[in-house]
């Protein structure tokens, strides 16, 4: 098995709504990802609202822990019924725009972004290398006085669940839009 087989994909799709189907879009958006959550190796899913960031689009983001099970999903039937069920309502106007990502990429993808780019891997290494060191750094700092009374493995599990989370939804895309030239050059 390659190593790209195990390795974590996350998908996003992003779609433009008909005025006024944003409701009935939605509550298809909630049943799909309903029923993607029972296929192995399903890591979450998330809906970004239309706004600014996403160019007024939907964008549904779903993550699987390997490409073979983000295959499975993405060739089922049940996918393909929802898919069938889009295309009879007429939800959607545009085409729908599809972006893969898998390992170090995740960190660093962009709505604005064309889903071809790719930033450089040496440079992805050297921005996480940094975010990372100077996340643990502060953490360590700012919370010593109370992660002090903790257990070495306690600690390392509050730690590692803060630096994941402040680097998924803060420091990373904030990080990534500071960077984008370089990065993408």
């Amino acid at each position: 098995m390659a190593d790209t087989d195990n390795t974590a994909v996350t998908v996003s799709i992003a779609r433009k709504v008909k005025k006024g189907a944003e409701q009935q879009y939605e509550d298809w958006l909630h049943r799909l990802s309903e029923v993607a959550t029972k296929f192995p190796g399903h890591q979450g899913v998330h809906i970004l609202k239309p706004s600014a960031q996403t160019g007024g689009d939907y964008v549904l983001i779903v993550g699987f822990n390997s490409y073979a099970h983000q295959k499975k999903w993405e060739e089922s039937e049940q996918r393909q019924r929802f898919l069938d069920e889009l295309d009879e309502k007429g939800l959607i106007e545009g085409s729908t725009k599809i972006k893969k990502v898998s390992g170090l990429e995740f960190w660093f993808t962009l709505p604005e972004v064309p889903s071809s780019a790719a930033p450089n891997r040496h440079k992805m290494a050297l921005v996480l290398m940094v975010v990372v060191f100077s996340l643990l750094v502060t953490i360590n700092q700012v919370f010593a006085p109370w992660l002090s009374t903790l257990t070495p493995i306690l600690k390392l599990a509050i730690m590692v669940v803060g630096q994941v989370l402040l680097m998924t939804y803060l420091v990373m895309p904030a990080v990534t839009r500071l960077l984008k030239n370089w990065l993408y050059r």
